[in-house]
């Protein structure tokens, strides 16, 4: 199936961001190797057997139930630890893994949903592209078999061709098993914003098409109510008269004190999504009192696409922080 179809063309500066960054440990391996034998020969002289000890944590899991929700935590953090026996000090480090491999190790565990013959929808983001790079490489070693993707923009369409993932749109494949993208909010009923990468109308075709959304976020996306991160809610509009939508979008009672900006590109021209629209981002300076209002309010103008208000959406939540990995399911 051509990329073009439907809109799904490539693009040269189109790129996944793979940072991942590990603290080096070096310097205190190095001074613990050197140690290890004057630890040793005076804990042997004393008779205190407490040499060097190593403890290492995975797996841990804790189940609640919260408003129906119900959550999963497996700890990824490991520790390693190295004591003296005279009591004369203690040397101690942990290993911490970086954020880029917690979205990393958060999207290989909703890779874990997919099975072979499933359609699914490839979302668009840096987590996201964590997870189509899984799906590629089980493609590659015969782990998964008939797969069909169904790309949430140009950058995933180019990255899900390059790793032979097979490719359709919604015109072909109407109906979607399970997919996976990222959110810049979630809010503690799983409600999410999403678009602020741009992309938000065909991730919402592509997610309302699937059974299942699984979504996959790190901790700082976490909010008590949408538009609490004071950031970006974006809204999709067409070009035609754009600023008199803005204007209106503003003065909506059911978003009340936000800001309306058009949202600019790096060239310092007006931002063009994949659909050739403009998008209007709304900044909140508290959350939105009613985010199903306001969605509706917003939806009802003329001239909008759509909003960046992704909500009854997500039935499972994978959820990357310093601490682990949490998983939240409805």
């Amino acid at each position: 199936i051509a990329l073009g179809d439907c809109g799904f063309g490539r693009r040269k500066d189109a790129g996944v961001v793979r940072a991942t960054e590990v603290e080096d440990a070096v310097h205190w391996s190095a001074a613990l190797a050197g140690r290890g034998a004057a630890w040793r020969g005076a804990a042997a002289a004393e008779g205190d057997a407490r040499g060097a000890a190593a403890a290492a944590e995975a797996g841990a899991v804790v189940a609640g139930r919260r408003g129906g929700i119900r959550a999963t935590r497996t700890d990824h953090a490991t520790r390693c630890e190295a004591r003296r026996g005279t009591g004369s000090g203690s040397v101690a480090m942990a290993a911490q893994v970086s954020q880029e491999e917690l979205k990393k190790q958060a999207a290989w565990k909703a890779v874990e949903y997919v099975k072979s013959g499933m359609k699914l929808g490839l979302g668009t983001g840096s987590t996201a592209a964590y997870a189509v790079e899984r799906i590629g490489q089980l493609l590659k070693d015969g782990s998964l078999r008939k797969i069909v993707g169904v790309p949430t923009s140009t950058r995933t369409a180019e990255q899900a061709a390059s790793l032979n993932i097979p490719l359709a749109t919604l015109d072909e494949v109407s109906q979607l098993d399970l997919a996976i993208d990222g959110a810049d909010e979630v809010d503690p009923k799983l409600n999410v914003v999403k678009g602020r990468g741009g992309a938000l109308l065909r991730e919402k075709m592509v997610e309302m098409a699937s059974d299942k959304f699984i979504c996959i976020v790190d901790n700082t996306k976490l909010v008590d109510g949408l538009g609490g991160s004071k950031l970006a809610m974006p809204v999709e509009i067409v070009q035609f008269c754009w600023k008199y939508n803005l204007q209106r979008l503003q003065r909506l009672p059911e978003v009340a004190g936000c800001k309306a900006q058009l949202r600019m590109g790096e060239d310092g021209k007006p931002y063009v999504t994949d659909n050739s629209n403009y998008i209007v981002d709304l900044y909140f300076k508290r959350p939105i009192a009613d985010a199903y209002a306001a969605a509706k309010a917003i939806s009802a103008l003329e001239g909008v696409v759509d909003h960046g208000l992704f909500l009854d959406m997500v039935t499972t939540c994978i959820i990357a922080g310093t601490d682990g990995v949490e998983v939240k399911e409805k």
